[in-house]
């Protein structure tokens, strides 16, 4: 073997900088250790300040128990740590950080100063470090707690900067930390600033109301609560009525032992709860909390510490599920029949005591009338012309049809069957009110209405939003948007594409906006499903271009403007939709990617019938 290749230690700043890479992640990743590391340190209050994402300062200040001079030192090592003494000491964790990893990779990879005071001391300590490496420790004068600093974060390792994310997806990455640690502890006050703007401002409080205070009223009323004891534990928490349920962007949260956990086993055990009170692509919000022993959980299996192994999952299964369906029903989310209702209407029941008979009604007639007799009445003589009058009066029914369909450019009746382009015109039928079945020379062809129209107006809202064009229809009731702090982040990145196709938004407090009018074409769909469907595109790629953005804004409205399966068309508007989409760039694919239609030539058919 040369010498190249032969097995050495490596530095100390070497190996601090590798375990960066599995602990520090993300400017999210440097949040999460250290407001940890101050509920660790018992702390009631906790403050964070950020600057352009974390990229330029995260800073984390608390009034917990705070270090000694000595210890504000050896934090900064490898593997130094409070919780663990030996080995056994993993499995009865109650404490959120326990590796000794956190401070030692911050440091590694930023400029951190540390500023420290115990109680019982008249002074602090103050360190700070660079590059991992110590640069100056004093005595300073400070209030009690721990105020740590970490800036330029990743400033020597130019790689892994160069992989950021932009600063919206890295503060909502920052966001969803913060949600999830809040909503653990919920009697703590925590409070949240973003270049120097308030952003979360969360004093002590009980859960549902901590619940209120990050994603808004829009649940208040909505939840339900949960609460069970077992020999296993206890669950704790509130799940959400089947009208809260939503397609996307559903606030789903698992806690266990205040720790934010990801566990997509009981998930499923409450998707099970639901199970025919919702449709099957919807999502009910729901905050569930477990506390079992700590020796009956492992929480060392993924360094983010988000996955947990619970020691007797398979018998907590049924029992989530359980509890969660016996919640639905005491609220009477599960439909029953009720026939004692307040509101039913008053039915007088049939009186016995009176045992008189009832009397025949009398009935009364003139015997001198004669309807034959003549009353000076003369009958009019219809008209010989009664055929040119019923012409006249089709044709004002056709004239008026017209003005009325075409008044609408995204109508989809024409004035008549020939084509632009000049192209001829093939039968066309509906089937089953779903797809258009196209009869040519060369075969069969069944195109799906909705992906026909949404590619159809797919291209016409990104030529809207080129062109500068907008056909907007205002709202005569305005509906009211209500956004938590990383739905907002996400909210403000695709509002411009959203008022370039045709939306008007008023601001409605701190974190909402009214919709006062939306893009004409968008017909009878909900507008607030179409701004959360586009903003849950937006979250599949956060590092997307403004031409990424304009096409997911086009997307997703178009997706809500497209015709549905069950309406009947008739044969001009199928001829109409067919001639528009022989304009379009792409007449193959939808605008997420799905096929338009299905061909069967003659060759097919004759093999099928062999």
């Amino acid at each position: 073997m040369s010498d190249n290749r032969c097995i050495q230690v490596l530095p100390e700043v070497v190996a601090n900088q590798i375990a960066a890479g599995e602990v520090v992640q993300r400017p999210a990743s440097v949040v999460k250790e250290l407001v940890e590391n101050a509920i660790d340190a018992g702390s009631t209050q906790i403050d964070i300040h950020i600057k352009d994402a974390g990229r330029t300062l995260i800073q984390v200040i608390d009034n917990g128990i705070g270090m000694s001079a000595d210890d504000a030192v050896t934090a900064f090592l490898p593997h130094a740590t409070s919780k663990i003494r030996k080995a056994e000491d993993l499995f009865a964790l109650s404490t959120m950080g326990f590796r000794g990893e956190a401070l030692a990779s911050i440091a590694a990879v930023a400029h951190v100063e540390l500023r420290t005071k115990r109680q019982q001391d008249e002074l602090g300590s103050c360190v700070c470090l660079s590059g991992g490496t110590l640069e100056s420790q004093e005595l300073i004068g400070c209030s009690k707690g721990t105020n740590i600093a970490v800036r330029d974060l990743f400033y020597n390792i130019p790689a892994r900067r160069k992989f950021l994310k932009s600063n919206e997806s890295e503060f909502r990455n920052i966001l969803q930390v913060v949600e999830q640690i809040t909503l653990a502890h919920p009697t703590l006050q925590f409070s949240l600033h973003h270049n120097g703007q308030v952003i979360y401002q969360l004093m002590p409080e009980n859960t549902h109301q901590r619940i209120l205070s990050l994603f808004g009223k829009k649940l208040d009323g909505k939840l339900l609560s949960v609460q069970v004891e077992t020999i296993l534990g206890t669950i704790t928490g509130y799940v959400g009525t089947p009208e809260s349920a939503i397609k996307r962007g559903a606030t789903q949260f698992f806690f266990v032992n205040h720790r934010y956990i990801q566990h997509p086993y009981f998930n499923k055990a409450i998707q099970m709860a639901y199970e025919k009170l919702i449709p099957s692509d919807a999502r009910a919000p729901y905050f569930i909390y477990f506390d079992v022993e700590p020796g009956k959980i492992d929480v060392n299996i993924h360094p983010t510490k988000t996955e947990v192994r619970f020691e007797d999952e398979k018998a907590i299964f049924p029992i989530l599920s359980a509890v969660v369906r016996e919640t639905l029903g005491k609220s009477n989310s599960i439909p029953t029949i009720d026939f004692d209702q307040d509101d039913a209407p008053f039915i007088p029941a049939i009186q016995t005591a009176n045992t008189s008979q009832p009397q025949t009604p009398r009935v009364t007639f003139d015997p001198s009338y004669n309807p034959f007799k003549s009353s000076g009445y003369t009958s009019k003589k219809p008209s010989d012309h009664w055929e040119d009058l019923y012409q006249q009066k089709e044709s004002n029914w056709v004239n008026k049809a017209e003005e009325e369909v075409f008044s609408d450019p995204f109508s989809l009746s024409v004035n008549n069957t020939s084509t632009s382009s000049g192209t001829e015109n093939y039968k066309a039928v509906q089937w089953k009110r779903k797809y258009i079945v196209v009869f040519t020379p060369q075969g069969i062809k069944v195109y799906h209405q909705h992906r026909l129209h949404a590619r159809i107006l797919f291209e016409q809202y990104l030529k809207r939003m080129e062109k500068a064009e907008r056909y907007s229809m205002p709202l005569l009731f305005p509906e009211v948007l209500e956004f938590s702090a990383q739905e907002n982040s996400l909210f403000t990145q695709v509002q411009d594409e959203l008022v370039a196709i045709g939306f008007a938004f008023e601001p409605f407090g701190k974190t909402a906006y009214q919709i006062t009018a939306i893009p004409e074409g968008l017909g009878d769909s909900n507008p607030t499903e179409a701004v959360l469907d586009t903003m849950t595109l937006l979250q599949t790629d956060v590092t997307a271009g403004k031409q990424q953005q304009k096409q997911w804004v086009a997307q997703s409205i178009a997706e809500k403007s497209a015709i549905k399966a069950g309406k009947e068309l008739t044969d001009m508007e199928m001829q109409l939709m067919l001639e528009q989409l022989a304009t379009c760039q792409d007449a193959t694919y939808s605008p997420s990617g799905k096929a338009l239609a299905y061909c069967l030539n003659e060759t097919e058919i004759e093999n099928k019938l062999k």
